[in-house]
């Protein structure tokens, strides 16, 4: 069975065609409104979420299929303590798909090991956001027309931002991409990002101070929010703000063919004033996460019975007692789901619910 829990789940092959096919669904929406009929989702949210829950919900809805789920766990048995495998268990004999959004990092991919039917993370903490990362890709394919021999600049929260850990572990399959690293000391992207993705897969990235320096060579800007709670230091939030809020002025440095996306939601490192530009993606993009959603959601049903689409086999995964994962944020420090390890290249020993460096 396929699962989508992160990104490289997929493979680059399957990538693409999960693009091509929304863009298949956008050229004729009609064809495809009883393809799903019958057909239902579960959208299991255990924290806040607009444009994702929506955006499922809609998605189904399109295809002709109907929604149940939750999106407040406070009013479910989870307030009662049930775990995340029981809740899976349990709401797979209702439907044939599951959303989960979850605050506690590998809930989805605990999920998958006990669920029947295809889990889809819809983001969990920090960790991961792939759904997130194919509505990026179908933008990118949409607003550049190609994604190959992109130079695309992230911006802004790059340490906790697991739309752009997602989007750049997906962007390491395509050849002569560049990325650019656009963050303040305090919100760098991890290093086990710049080691296990972008040196191993030979990405082409560097790290710059302002937008303004490598405006001018962008193909993509990928807006998100320097939050002010991760400083330690206001003053240094106040000193280096500015420096990350995208303006008119900092547009009229940009090529003429050029896109601004976002996650959203924004704040104010986008102003209304750049709203109007062209190049403003950001609302489109979320239309674009509808349909790549349509996608998705219909391919894995196809492909839930075919042994040429499965899970990516990991045989490094060990598990170790004298091992423990302390990211408090993980799930394997809240449920009983056993340690669970993997080895990098380098060496490293990393929990495989959520990233974690161990040793």
């Amino acid at each position: 069975m396929k699962h989508l829990i992160d990104p490289t789940d997929l493979t680059r092959e399957e990538t693409d065609h999960i693009v091509s096919f929304a863009e298949k669904i956008i050229a004729d929406r009609a064809a495809w409104r009883d393809a799903l009929r019958y057909c239902k989702l579960a959208t299991l949210f255990y924290e806040p979420s607009t444009r994702t829950r929506l955006s499922f919900t809609a998605a189904m809805m399109e295809l002709g299929g109907n929604v149940l789920g939750f999106s407040d766990a406070r009013n479910t048995s989870v307030s009662k303590g049930e775990t995340v495998e029981d809740t899976t268990r349990v709401v797979g004999n209702f439907v044939d798909v599951i959303a989960m959004r979850h605050p506690l990092e590998g809930a989805p991919f605990v999920a998958s090991r006990v669920s029947k039917v295809p889990i889809i993370n819809a983001g969990d903490g920090s960790h991961a956001h792939p759904t997130q990362t194919l509505t990026d890709l179908l933008t990118i394919k949409r607003e550049i027309g190609h994604i190959e021999g992109i130079t695309i600049g992230f911006c802004g929260d790059l340490k906790f931002g697991r739309t752009v850990h997602s989007l750049i572990k997906a962007l390491s399959r395509y050849r002569d991409v560049k990325i650019v690293l656009i963050a303040p000391n305090e919100l760098r992207l991890p290093d086990y990002i710049k080691q296990d993705v972008c040196a191993a897969s030979g990405l082409d990235w560097r790290e710059v101070r302002t937008i303004e320096e490598v405006m001018g060579e962008l193909d993509i800007l990928y807006m998100t929010r320097v939050q002010k709670e991760r400083f330690l230091d206001e003053e240094e939030f106040e000193r280096v703000k500015d420096s990350f809020v995208l303006n008119s002025a900092k547009m009229a440095l940009a090529k003429p063919k050029m896109a601004v996306l976002h996650p959203l939601p924004r704040v104010n490192e986008i102003l209304p004033e750049v709203d109007d530009d062209p190049r403003a993606a950001y609302f489109r993009q979320v239309e674009n996460g509808k349909f790549v959603r349509m996608s998705l959601i219909y391919n894995l049903l196809q492909w839930k019975d075919d042994p040429a689409h499965t899970m990516p086999e990991h045989p490094e995964y060990f598990a170790d007692a004298s091992l423990q994962c302390h990211n408090p944020k993980c799930i394997c420090n809240h449920e009983k789901v056993g340690g669970l390890f993997h080895k990098s290249a380098e060496g490293v020993v990393r929990c495989v619910y959520c990233d974690a460096k161990v040793s």
